[in-house]
């Protein structure tokens, strides 16, 4: 594969799954199954590793993903809340064997839990008193939701027994049994409201509710898995969570110990036929390392720890009819094929619309109207097409014949070489687009204005706003013509609108969605173009001399500009007073650590592994992910990784502290 091709299937990789890491995290959707996200990541890792001239501090690979909320107040976590890394056989157990015994070559014992599927949550206890509850977040900083677990009845408010740290934090999944969540859909049928999707999803939805009455009604429960802390009672995790089980913790009985990796595969044979008699969901089994110095000695990725690994079973199948297709038109354009199902129970919810992907699937499939199908949940979640019953197919049937024209604005469609989807290239005037461009522009990493999607949607269909360009001549008076707006709401958002526009040059850039322009890119090109009328009047020629900058980006750039409606746009803003050059103060502190090179491990006690990125790169440094010769600096918090740390000793890289990286930018 050529580097333009590794540039562009990187930029497609990286572009993807921030997708469904926002689809999964923040909306508790996901529109692909856990192996094919896994697939794709493990791809977009090699061609990282590949080709580190391209990295990206900010790519899913070096994230855990996140499901912030601007309505709760986020705080740090203690310690990364980070996901673990997934497996799907055998094969892939015995390699993270392996690569652990390069690291630990002594003996060590295995401990096998369920993988319970629901919402992560993480407690913190000081002297015997739930003080603070967090959910996962982003791995660096959570949502607080304290007032909503302490209605759940399973969780201490107060530790029973004796022997527990002054200070520590446990950790487990919050969830809803099976009966349960069977009880909230008999109300909903009686009600004649829709009904929920499936358990997990309404687990991770009941934490985010405002109204912690609400969460009380409902039948949530919660299982603690594991115990961090400065003065833990053993060096053993089993033993750990046999003490917490007498603390009054909610501990689950399906652990056992392995002293090798048949009696792991053993247990996870076991589990995976008689998951089905659980009373609550399960998708997998965690196996972790038990001796806790062991897995300190085994350190962590950026991503997840070495020292443990989910085993995920095999997605479930029903076979079902499809009745017909209908298309859907994402933020960019691009058209999804959906097919409408006669409703199949399938992994214990009722799937009446499964995803088709793009017009090649389709081909590839040979999938009709009328055929009877193959549905698999993948990851047990979203549902998708994976095969055709053709013996069951009509004489009569024909081959789907796919839209050539956008179902939202009737716009012709293309097809781009190299990529899968059709898409409607009426980015002005196709509502969905139109719509999904201004959630861009607003979201957390772009513009940080407090708004959800469901506002946006209102304003668009009022006539409010066009553009996102118009956000900023709307009124209060405007805003409280919405429903469900108040005075305060209506304040919050007219505010958090005013405050946007001190945001950076660079994030306004990567704000206004121009295709193939990321977060790093734009960064790139504001500090070597310093304005948006040097941007403005560039050739593509004079762009593809800034380093990283492509071909296609140079093009995409010099297209975005030449639009009237996109000039008319960012007039709005420059009439408005959002930031739209490189201010003096920015330009001279951007170079403070221009040329170096840092590598960050470790935890923190004053900035998360993310601010600290960003810091290195605001100062003009690069941020990259493994050691190398060109490494002029490791970053160092706590449990740094130990072969790190033996790298840089190699090769006699300098080792500095947070303080001494906050002296060098002050």
């Amino acid at each position: 594969m050529s580097k333009d091709k590794d540039k562009s299937r990187l930029e497609q990789l990286r572009n993807l799954l921030h997708h469904y890491n926002y689809q999964y995290y923040v909306l508790a959707q996901s529109e692909i199954s856990d192996f094919e996200y896994d697939q794709l990541l493990r791809e977009l890792i090699d061609l990282e590793t590949k080709n580190p001239d391209l990295f990206d501090p900010n790519s899913p690979s070096q994230r855990v993903g996140s499901d912030l909320n601007q309505e709760f107040e986020q705080e740090v976590h203690s310690y990364p809340m980070l996901s673990l890394d997934n497996t799907y056989s055998k094969e892939e157990l015995a390699d993270f064997e392996t690569r652990n015994k390069k690291i630990l070559p002594e003996e060590y014992e295995f401990i096998c839990e369920l993988k319970y599927d629901g919402a992560s949550i993480s407690l913190k206890y000081e002297n015997g008193q739930l003080v603070r509850a967090l959910t996962r977040g982003d791995g660096e900083k959570g949502d607080n939701v304290t007032a909503n677990v302490k209605t759940i009845k399973s969780i201490p408010l107060k530790l029973t027994g004796s022997g527990f740290p002054p200070d520590f934090e446990i950790r487990g999944e919050i969830f809803i049994p099976h009966d349960g969540f069977e009880k909230m859909n008999e109300e909903k049928r009686a009600a004649g409201e829709p009904e929920y999707a499936n358990p997990r999803n309404t687990a991770a939805g009941s934490l985010k509710i405002q109204n912690s009455s609400i969460v009380a009604s409902r039948p949530l429960d919660c299982f603690l898995y594991y115990i961090m802390g400065k003065e833990l009672p053993a060096n053993s995790h089993y033993e750990n969570m046999k003490l917490a089980k007498t603390w009054g913790f909610k501990v689950p009985n399906n652990i056992k110990k392995c002293s090798n990796l048949d009696e792991v595969i053993e247990f996870i044979d076991y589990w995976e036929n008689e998951r089905h008699n659980l009373p609550y969901d399960i998708d997998g089994i965690v196996i972790k390392i038990n001796n806790l110095k062991q897995q300190q000695q085994l350190g962590m990725t950026t991503k997840s720890p070495r020292w443990a690994t989910a085993f995920k079973f095999k997605a479930e199948q029903a076979k079902t009819k499809l009745l017909s297709i209908d298309y859907q038109v994402g933020r960019t354009g691009a058209i999804t094929p959906v097919a409408n199902l006669e409703p199949v129970l399938l992994a214990g919810t009722t799937v009446k619309r499964a995803s088709l992907h793009n017009y090649d699937q389709i081909n590839l499939l040979d999938v009709r109207v009328n055929d009877f199908v193959y549905v698999e949940k993948g990851g047990e979640i979203i549902p998708k097409i994976v095969g055709v019953d053709k013996d069951l197919r009509p004489s009569d049937s024909k081959a789907v014949e796919y839209i050539k024209d956008c179902p939202e604005c009737n716009t012709e469609l293309i097809k781009i070489e190299g990529e899968a989807k059709h898409y409607c290239p009426n980015e002005t005037g196709c509502p969905p687009q139109i719509k999904g461009r201004i959630e861009h522009f607003i979201s957390r990493k772009a513009m940080n204005i407090g708004a959800a999607e469901a506002t946006v949607e209102l304003l668009v269909d009022k006539g409010l706003i066009n553009d996102f360009g118009d956000l900023y001549f709307l009124t209060k008076e405007d805003i409280l013509s919405l429903e469900r707006f108040a005075e305060k709401s209506a304040t919050n958002l007219i505010g958090s609108i005013e405050k946007s526009k001190e945001v950076p040059f660079s994030r306004v850039l990567y704000a206004m969605g121009i295709r193939y322009v990321g977060e790093t890119v734009a960064k790139t090109v504001t500090s070597e173009l310093k304005s948006i009328e040097n941007i403005k009047g560039t050739s593509i020629e004079e762009l593809t001399e800034i380093h990283e900058i492509g071909e296609r980006i140079a093009s995409s750039i010099v297209e975005y500009f030449k639009s009237d409606i996109n000039i008319k746009i960012i007039n709005k803003l420059k009439i408005s007073g959002v930031q739209l050059e490189i201010d003096e103060e920015e330009g001279n502190i951007e170079n403070k650590l221009n040329g170096q090179t840092f590598v960050i491990s470790g935890t923190f006690e004053k900035h998360s592994r993310d601010e600290l990125k960003e810091l290195i790169s605001k100062f003009g440094g690069k941020n990259t992910g493994s050691i190398s010769a060109k490494t002029n600096y490791l970053l160092a918090g706590e449990n740094i990784g130990p072969s790190k740390l033996e790298k840089v000793k190699k090769l006699n890289i300098p080792i500095i502290s947070e303080d001494d990286f906050l002296r060098m930018i002050k």
